[in-house]
Formats: structure tokens, C-alpha cells, sequence
């Protein structure tokens, strides 16, 4: 097995010290880099595995922090923190950016070779990026179907790939058509893939944070959402040698 690297890092952003988890793999040169932006309830060990599984595909990859190394497993909690900053996309893409910055300082990282994936919140955090015209080679999000402000979708440089549960209650089918429509009224290059009877967060094993109404583990969709998002790494942002 391809031995890796982990840290942590300490970056500010929001206010807040973020707390994110880096992975580096094995060699000296530099490599493609990775941001990957948690679900609402923070980071866990869920991006710190899928960081770690990108740095074994050779990526440099770093899983970002929402709140402060605070993971907030009580819906209310996480609804209190996050809905301001959903409303807010100005404070969502200065989180991105710091993450990305440091990402982008990190010596085996290619600075100019970077993509931004996310989950939920996470999501909504890469798209901002893409709308604040980050250079980026792909997007991908799960559970992320968030619009932005009028016309700025038009920034986006990049492929982007989203992926949604069909009984998703949070992400139900008028927010995905009105997704669509920006990205395709904007000219992007994307693709929706839509996991049939999967709800939100389907991509998040349930074992560490309370369960609310429409959210659900979906094993089989989980593995193939994260083979999608390979694959949409691997087409744009490939490892070579």
C-alpha cells in the first residue's frame, strides 16, 4: 500500500481557528491538490478518510474546516451555524479561500492544478469558489445544489459534477431544476447524477451525529458517489507521473 502523510493545520477564517486534516502522498514532487468541504455538521472522520484515500491516488489533499474544530452533531446547533452562512455567500467563499490558500502554500501541492470538492455545506463552499472565478480544474458536490447570485455562476472555469439522493426533502426537485437551469444559463460544463431512493446525506454513515427528518446512509449510492468523484478528478485533474 502507497504510504501516506498526515497533519493537521491550524488557518484562520469566519473568525475562527480552523482545524484542517491534510494528507500527502508518498514521494517528494509536487502533485494535484484537493480541497474537500464537510457536510453541515463539520469535519469528521469521513473527510479525513476521503482525504487520506485521495493522497493514496496521489493527490494532496486537504479536508477543511467549518467551525472552528467544532463538530456540531445536534441539528440545531448545526441549523444555527450554518443557515447564516448558506444565506451569506460572501462568508462562504472567504472560508473557501483560506482553505485553499493554505492548500495552495503546501510545497507538494501544484498551486495551479487544484479542485474542490464538497458535501452540504462543503458543497455550497466550492461552488462559491467557482462563482468567485477561482481557477479550478473540476467541482464536484453531493447534496449541494445551491444557486448563487444573479449572473456570477458565469465565472465558472471549470467542469462541474453534482450528485443528489431523489428523496432528498432538502434538496427536492425545484431546487435541482433551478440548479440546473443557472448552470446551464451560465454555460458551465455540467452533469447532475441523481441516486434513485436516496435521501440527504446519503453519502454519510450515520454513526456519529443525530438523525433528522429526510437524512439517511445509502451504502451502495456512497460507494458510487465517491467513485464519480474519482472519476471526475482523474478526467480533470489527473496524476501523472
Amino acid at each position: 500500500m502507497t504510504t501516506i502523510t498526515t497533519r493537521t493545520v491550524a488557518y484562520p477564517a469566519d473568525n475562527l481557528t480552523m482545524i484542517g486534516h491534510l494528507a500527502l502522498p508518498a514521494g517528494a514532487e509536487r502533485r494535484p491538490a484537493v480541497l474537500i468541504g464537510p457536510e453541515g455538521t463539520g469535519l469528521s472522520d469521513v473527510e479525513r478518510r476521503r482525504a487520506e484515500a485521495l493522497a493514496e491516488l496521489g493527490y494532496v489533499a486537504l479536508a477543511f474546516d467549518l467551525h472552528g474544530g467544532r463538530y456540531l452533531d445536534d441539528p440545531e446547533d448545526m441549523l444555527a451555524r450554518c443557515m447564516p452562512l448558506l444565506a451569506d455567500p460572501d462568508r462562504l467563499r472567504a472560508i473557501g479561500h483560506a482553505a485553499l490558500d493554505v492548500l495552495r502554500a503546501e510545497p507538494r501541492a501544484d498551486p495551479d492544478r487544484t479542485a474542490a470538492v464538497g458535501y452540504g455545506t462543503g458543497g455550497a463552499v466550492a461552488l462559491e469558489l467557482g462563482r468567485d472565478g477561482v481557477d479550478l480544474r473540476a467541482i464536484g458536490t453531493v447534496n449541494a445544489l445551491t444557486t448563487g447570485r444573479p449572473g456570477e455562476a458565469a465565472r465558472i472555469r471549470c467542469p462541474v459534477w453534482a450528485g443528489v439522493g431523489s428523496e432528498d426533502p432538502i434538496m427536492p426537485p425545484a431546487q435541482r431544476a433551478a440548479f440546473t437551469e443557472e448552470m446551464q444559463a451560465a454555460g458551465v460544463d455540467w452533469r447532475l447524477v441523481t441516486y434513485g431512493g436516496a435521501l440527504h446525506a446519503f453519502h454519510h454513515p450515520s454513526v456519529d451525529h443525530k438523525v433528522r427528518p429526510g437524512v439517511g446512509y445509502h451504502p451502495r449510492h456512497a460507494e458510487r458517489a465517491w467513485r464519480d468523484i474519482v472519476a471526475l478528478l482523474a478526467e480533470c485533474l489527473p496524476v501523472t507521473d
